[in-house]
């Protein structure tokens, strides 16, 4: 379970059943587009770095990594910082594992 979308799944999965009545939902910005369709997204307000997930309840960002190897970018990096700056919290995970721990630190139970 190295790969970005297989530890998102399995976070994805555990945090739905350790917290049912939590909403966690995934921003679709990664995957590759084609030129068109990018330009389309960007004008509807897709914008580069956005975390891979967020819980509203808590003001909570995700950004999930490959367990080895996963780097953010530099766009990541800026809008990191700019939602810590305002107020919310990011955390990466680097895999299920890891992104599960770090929740658990920010949420609790």
């Amino acid at each position: 379970m190295s790969d970005e979308h297989s530890g998102q799944s399995g976070f994805v999965r555990w945090f739905r059943n350790k917290y049912p009545s939590i909403l966690i939902f995934a921003i679709p910005n990664g995957s590759y587009r084609d030129m068109s369709t990018a330009k389309k997204l960007k004008k509807e307000g897709v914008v580069s770095g956005v975390p891979d997930l967020y819980v509203p309840k808590y003001h909570l960002w995700i950004e999930m990594k490959r367990k080895e190897g996963g780097v953010l970018s530099e766009e990541q990096k800026a809008m990191h910082h700019y939602l810590t700056m305002i107020g919310d919290t990011v955390i990466v995970g680097y895999g299920a594992e890891d992104a599960s721990r770090k929740v658990l630190g920010v949420i609790g139970w």
